[in-house]
């Protein structure tokens, strides 16, 4: 086992990464992804709980404030990534 990053005390940041992405798709695309797309969504991957948001740091703060002490995950609904740096987002293909 990987040792945990700074920056969570259990999980190592491939974990939550590879927990977030099969919860997403197990549990939470089919709910949110047609409605929302763009949004951005947290998931605490422990308990499957997820806020949803069109403000990035809004919807952190509401996750966080939940889950003090979560392993959550930040995504955009319906991308590949959360933002850009003078480049294009692309759109995740399904």
């Amino acid at each position: 086992m990987e040792t945990p990053t700074v920056g969570h005390p259990r999980y190592t940041s491939k974990e939550i990464v590879a927990r977030a992405k099969a919860l997403y798709e197990q549990d939470i695309r089919a709910k949110v992804e047609a409605d929302n797309k763009g949004k951005y969504l947290v998931i605490d991957i422990e308990t499957g709980d997820y806020e949803i948001d069109a403000d990035a740091l809004s919807v952190m703060k509401r996750a966080s404030a939940k889950h003090p002490n979560g392993a959550l995950f930040a995504m955009r609904v319906g991308y590949r990534a959360m933002g850009r740096i003078g480049a294009k987002l692309k759109e995740a293909k399904l």
